[in-house]
């Protein structure tokens, strides 16, 4: 799914017309992290309910979605929105007050986007060639050192130091293309 400008509005008028693909473009690309995002507040138990919620608030109220804001954004919010409506649930349930300031904060969009930015990175990562991709991976994922990383696939340093270079040029072109214009 590109989420260049042009690929955002077909994007949103495809999720405003009902098209069931989009919402499982959408559900495919996000839904991981917005279950881990949700997870994080009200628990494993209820955070597929979560989930499900979000994604049918989103199919609900794709009409009013603004192809010039972060579809992802928005979806981060809906998740967020149906969190607190879950915590807030729990009346006669201990609540750890710590989550909810987390959840809760400056009105959340700080978390919000934080996992959205992360949904983002998560995706463009998955379209790199897998040598790139790996390399990557390794690196930020599994914190480990270029040299490391060359013993591990058994491959040159320069080889790795290359491919981590061009890996992170075109995950940037790859994230830049995503990001709506304007």
């Amino acid at each position: 799914m590109n989420l260049s400008d042009h690929g955002e509005l077909a994007f949103s008028l495809r999720l405003a017309r009902r098209d069931e693909s989009a919402l499982e473009e959408a559900y495919e690309r996000y839904g991981p992290v917005v279950l881990a995002y949700v997870t994080r507040y009200v628990g494993r138990d209820e955070a597929e309910d979560v989930l499900q919620r979000t994604f049918l608030d989103v199919w609900r109220g794709a009409s009013r979605y603004d192809p010039s804001q972060r579809f992802a954004g928005w979806l981060f919010t809906i998740a967020h929105h149906r969190a607190i409506d879950v915590l807030r649930a729990r009346r006669h349930v201990v609540v750890d007050v710590d989550a909810i300031h987390d959840l809760i904060g400056e009105d959340g969009r700080e978390t919000v986007n934080r996992f959205a930015d992360a949904a983002d990175v998560r995706w463009a990562v998955a379209r790199l060639p897998e040598h790139e991709r790996t390399v990557l991976e390794m690196a930020y994922f599994n914190d480990l050192t270029q040299p490391e990383i060359a013993a591990h696939l058994r491959v040159p340093l320069g080889t790795v130091k290359a491919r981590a270079a061009r890996g992170t040029r075109r995950l940037g072109r790859i994230l830049s293309d995503a990001e709506p214009q304007g």
